[in-house]
């Protein structure tokens, strides 16, 4: 398949009173032409963080991106770009959906007018042009009545209905990549289906790239093409879906898997939750930075970084107990799960 982005050493640190904050520790990855890519992991793994460094979004200062990164968009390097190429490239060439769209949206303006401030910017329509685009582009993502809908505030919106907003801001110029932040959060879980359903289906029309930041990994089964696993700034495993869901090889991915629901248990049982809490990333990380939490660290655990272990050629893992000396252990039943 044909790369869009193509992201290599990337390494993003936030420079504050306590010290150097090193949210994302030299990560690399790609993402094709009309695929689904997630980047999964808890809070404060670095996801939104590189996220938004694709768009060159971090405030800096405090944020710095370190020497060495790279990020190209089509052969183009993202982070050699002016700001008028920036402002010219976001939005035309790759959009974002934020994760809270009360705070995304402007309170004070109507959700018309919202969506006809990129059009009138990167795609030089005039006020009723861009107005009509509106229209279309709020009856694409399911908005009834949109006619009437464009003239109204964003408190005047439903969160589900809100999130629709966003994304149809996101798509109005047909960007060729789509950042999805967190889309599903605090939505039911029907509203949820609903915008998965409705981004895939988009996905399809516009072929649009997407890359899909979340939590949770039920959230992205039946949505991503592959699946980026992030614990402490760093990528610890990826593959494709269906490499994660039954042949997963980290540990921490074991436990992100556990702790989705099982539709098919026979008995109640209580849900896992992983216990502790992620490394101070202002310290330095000697050795694997899942070593505190995880049952099966050993000594080199603590000492060296895994190296990273290729599985298959769309699989990798980072990982000690990939080593011809580590001891075997059992992986989870959860692996078994129907995808």
């Amino acid at each position: 398949m044909d790369k869009i982005l193509d992201v290599k050493n990337l390494g993003v640190s936030f420079h504050t009173y306590a010290g150097e904050v090193k949210a994302v520790r030299g990560i690399n990855f790609y993402l094709n032409r009309g695929e689904a890519l997630a980047l999964v992991g808890e809070s404060g793994c670095g996801k939104t963080v590189t996220a938004k460094s694709l768009m060159c979004l971090n405030p800096m200062p405090p944020a710095e991106i370190k020497d060495g990164s790279s990020i190209e968009y089509n052969g183009q390097e993202v982070l050699e770009m002016s700001k008028d190429e920036l402002r010219a490239f976001r939005g035309a060439e790759i959009s974002m959906v934020f994760q809270d769209p009360m705070t995304s949206l402007n309170p004070t303006m109507k959700i018309g007018d919202q969506i006809a401030e990129s059009l009138t910017t990167h795609m030089k329509l005039n006020k009723k042009e861009a107005l009509d685009k509106a229209v279309q582009m709020l009856e694409r993502v399911g908005i009834p009545e949109a006619e009437e809908r464009i003239n109204s505030y964003p408190h005047e919106f439903s969160g589900g209905m809100r999130q629709r907003v966003m994304i149809a801001i996101a798509l109005a110029c047909n960007p060729r990549i789509l950042i999805a932040d967190e889309p599903t959060t605090a939505l039911d879980v029907t509203i949820q289906a609903q915008v998965l359903e409705l981004l895939k289906e988009l996905q399809n029309e516009m072929g649009t790239s997407i890359i899909l930041v979340t939590h949770d990994l039920g959230v992205v089964a039946n949505f991503a093409d592959r699946i980026h696993v992030m614990y402490a700034g760093k990528i610890v495993e990826k593959g494709t879906t269906r490499d994660i869901f039954y042949r997963g090889e980290h540990p921490y991915t074991w436990a992100l898997l556990s702790s989705v629901p099982d539709l098919y248990a026979e008995n109640r049982k209580k849900l896992y939750s992983l216990e502790g809490t992620p490394p101070d990333l202002l310290l330095p990380l000697e050795g694997c930075p899942f070593a505190s939490r995880c049952k099966y660290c050993m000594q080199i655990c603590r000492e060296k970084m895994p190296p990273k272990t290729d599985i298959n050629e769309s699989h990798s893992v980072s990982c000690w107990l990939k080593h011809p000396s580590a001891p075997k252990v059992e992986k989870p039943h959860i692996l078994r799960r129907d995808v």
